[in-house]
């Protein structure tokens, strides 16, 4: 039997190409992962697929070798997998792992919606996945690997709260990406509860320290869209998101969100042929694929040109004021 210092020489071989990036046959598994966490993979509800397992724990061990991951727990994400299971409840994508605990828990998670535009169309449904991108303002999921950094808490106005008035503040954590993900503070992407304010009037409250010169304050309805769309941001249920932010205040860690360009176009290439994925070393989701044909990756250079235009095409708009609350 190999030293554990062998073995896990051996998978991070297998898991790093020589471009940096982490790549690894679907039906390939880590030789070092305990029996406690084993029962844990699969392609079934709750589960965490072989190769998404693989590139998280090898991009955590990774940032852990070079000092800059000292948390206990790694997060991983798979963005192939439906909005809904099969029980009709939100399907479970993303991941929380804390091995020294023997810790690991599934919960529910949005991917990017895309936007419909004139000169492409680069939108996803609400149950599965089709389109990614790195391009800023895609609204877009983009895999790979990211660090958990920084939180930001902001307020979003107020709703009604057991008849009551109550501010809502909405906290923001931050990704930092690298590769195809580098961008990912110009894209503004990170993760939060998966909740929005839609405002719907705005009242006089002066002694609110969010009130505008006027004295006036926004108001609206909390809608909640957790396991949906999001517009590029990993989203969570109320519940997750108190315990992953908690998880990572003052301790970042790893994200590996699945699928990567590479696995995209070769996904796509294989099904073009008319291979079988399982056979050719490729993962996807069934079901999702089965909804959605043929995923596609929208490179920046393809995309950006594309929204860029789309934008200053766009009329310009007096800023929003909204009517008073009756």
């Amino acid at each position: 039997m190999l030293p554990n210092s062998l073995r896990l020489a051996v998978v991070v071989m297998i898991l790093t190409a020589s471009t940096g990036s982490l790549t690894t046959p679907a039906d390939a598994r880590s030789v070092d992962i305990p029996d406690w966490l084993q029962k844990h993979v699969g392609t079934g509800d709750g589960q965490i697929a072989p190769i998404v397992l693989d590139r998280a724990r090898a991009l955590y061990q990774k940032k852990v070798r070079q000092g800059l991951v000292k948390n206990p727990c790694y997060l991983a994400k798979d963005a192939t997998r439906p909005s809904t299971s099969a029980s009709g409840k939100p399907g479970r994508r993303f991941y929380v792992i804390c091995e020294s605990t023997k810790s690991f828990r599934a919960v529910s998670s949005g991917y990017g919606n895309g936007r419909n535009l004139q000169r492409a169309n680069f939108s996803n449904g609400r149950q599965c996945a089709r389109n990614f991108s790195n391009a800023e303002g895609s609204k877009l999921t983009t895999g790979g690997s990211y660090v958990t950094a920084e939180t930001r808490t902001s307020f979003k106005g107020y709703y009604n709260q057991s008849g009551m008035r109550k501010p809502f503040y909405r906290t923001f954590l931050l990704f930092d990406g690298e590769g195809e993900t580098r961008n990912a503070r110009e894209r503004a992407i990170g993760g939060h509860q998966a909740v929005f304010l839609k405002w719907q009037c705005r009242f006089k409250n002066p002694q609110s320290p969010h009130a505008d010169d006027e004295g006036y304050v926004p108001y609206g309805k909390l809608v909640n869209y957790t396991g949906g769309r999001s517009n590029g941001c990993t989203t969570w249920s109320q519940s997750a998101s108190k315990e992953i932010l908690a998880l990572v205040e003052g301790s970042p860690t790893t994200l590996y969100i699945y699928p990567e360009s590479s696995d995209i176009d070769a996904v796509a290439k294989a099904l073009k042929k008319g291979r079988s994925l399982s056979r050719a070393g490729l993962y996807w989701n069934a079901a999702c694929l089965q909804a959605i044909g043929t995923p596609k990756f929208w490179p920046k250079r393809t995309l950006q040109p594309i929204i860029n235009q789309w934008r200053q095409s766009l009329p310009k708009q007096s800023p929003l004021v909204l009517p008073i609350c009756k």
